[in-house]
Order: structure tokens, then sequence, then C-alpha cells
């Protein structure tokens, strides 16, 4: 896991804050000074969180939780889409849905109708309703899929939210806090870092910025995936399936090799049975 240096965020643009008239005094412990009327950003503090938080992410992709990004905003769209996939993990970049995890159950709903109008077009159903009926469905189908596609393969609230400009997504952050949900967020100057969990101290307005710090957590979680999948591979029940007697089977096969000898040919399932349970 690679964590971005000092001098990357420095490159990046990650220590431009706000204007001091704008900060927020909440953030004044990662503030490193002000020069002409700007706010600077500790990067020395922002490399240390990244890090931390870029280890809890790859502990949450490393036990099979499901992390949701969030950013609507236009700087950090392409960045987290593509990293978000990358990943294999949810995102929302268009209009937060409100309630969406403290109404969990209809967004859900929402998504298996999009389901519902793909098996439609499937079997043949689509075809037979008029041009207008026609247009209206594909039309909620194109709305539905532009708001919740990313969201589609959530089954259940995430484990997490990352979040990138938590003053524009505070209703994200707000029913995150409501759930017991921890929340990452890159935090600027003007943000207030109380409701959030993991607070990366960063530009949160600059494109290279976030993609930066984006590259980095993610890379964290593919790497927690992947001693995943290696995991899966060494567990005991995949070296009993390839024939591998471990312990326990060794012993429940001498326990049911002496209940053979022991009882006459007619009872030996029922030993067998007995033994087992």
């Amino acid at each position: 896991m690679a964590t971005p240096t000092f001098e990357q965020l420095l490159e990046a643009g990650c220590h431009f804050g706000h204007l001091k008239r704008k900060w927020n005094p909440a953030m004044a412990p990662y503030i490193f000074m002000e020069r002409n009327g700007i706010h600077i950003i500790d990067l020395y503090k922002t490399v240390a969180k990244v890090e931390e938080a870029a280890n809890a992410l790859k502990q949450i992709a490393k036990s099979g939780r499901k992390v949701l990004f969030v950013a609507t905003k236009k700087q950090a769209k392409e960045a987290i889409e593509n990293n978000a996939k990358s990943v294999g993990m949810p995102y929302v970049t268009e209009r937060w849905p409100g309630g969406m995890l403290t109404n969990f159950p209809t967004i859900r709903k929402a998504v298996k109708k999009m389901t519902t109008i793909d098996k439609m077009t499937k079997d043949g159903t689509f075809d037979n309703l008029s041009k207008r009926e026609k247009l209206q469905i594909t039309r909620q189908r194109a709305k539905l899929e532009k708001n919740l596609g990313s969201i589609a393969d959530l089954s259940r609230l995430p484990s997490a939210l990352f979040v990138v400009d938590v003053m524009k997504e505070h209703i994200a952050v707000a029913e995150a806090n409501r759930l017991g949900i921890p929340v990452f967020g890159i935090v600027d100057t003007n943000s207030c870092p109380e409701n959030v969990d993991y607070v990366i101290p960063a530009n949160d307005d600059a494109s290279k910025s976030i993609e930066i710090i984006l590259n980095s957590v993610c890379a964290a979680m593919a790497e927690g995936l992947e001693e995943r999948k290696v995991e899966k591979l060494d567990t005991p029940e995949d070296k009993e399936e390839s024939g591998e007697a471990t312990p326990g089977k060794r012993r429940r096969v001498r326990r049911n090799e002496g209940a053979k000898e022991a009882a006459p040919a007619e009872a030996v399932e029922v030993s067998v049975e007995a033994v087992e349970e």
C-alpha cells in the first residue's frame, strides 16, 4: 500500500484551504498557516490521516463488506466513479436520494423496479405494450439507471461511507451518523470535521487533490480484497473439498470406522448417524 508522500500531496495542491473568513474553527488543528488570506493545510497530518483511513478501509474490504463512495460535485465525479469501479464498490455521483440509508428498503424497491423492467424486455412483455407505455417505461428506466444504477449491487446497508466534501454531502453524513455507519471524508478548512470518523484534511475542490487521495485508499482496498481471496483458498472447507483430511475430519472417520466394527451390518447406518449427531 503506497501512501502519498508530502511532496506528491503538495504537487497535487492538497494544501490549499479556503479563504480565512470562510474557515471553520473546528479545523484549526489541521491548519498549518495562513498566506494571502488563504489557510494552508498541514500536509504532514494529511499523510498520517490518509494512511489511517486506508488501513481501516483495507480491513473493511478484506472482511467482504461494502463501502459507499459519495461525491456529487463535478470535480470529483470521474475520480469517484473510476476508483469505486476498480474495487467493485457502490458509488453515488448524481443527486443524493434523500433517505437512501435511513429509508433503505424503499431504495431497494426502486432498484428492483429496474430489474423488473429488464425482465419485461427479455421475456417479450415489453413488445406487447403500446408506444406510449413503452416510452414512459423507457424514460423511467433511464432515470432509475442514472440515479441508482451505481448502487444496484448494494443489497444491504454499507459498512462505511467515503465522502468528498462533507459540507456539500451533509445529508449523506447525517444519515450515516444516525445509523452508526462510520464516515470517511476529505474535509476542507470550511467544513466541520466533528461528524466524520476518519478525517482526511485536504483540498476538496481540486480534481488532482481528490484523485491522489482516492487512488491511495482504493489501492489499499484492492490489497484487502486480494488478501481475502488468498485466505478463502486456504480455508478448511476448501481443503476438505480437495480431499485433504483436516484433524476434525480424520477424527470423524475414525469414530465412524469404530462404530462399523462394533455394530452388526444392519445397524451400521443408525450408528453412523448417531456418531455424527
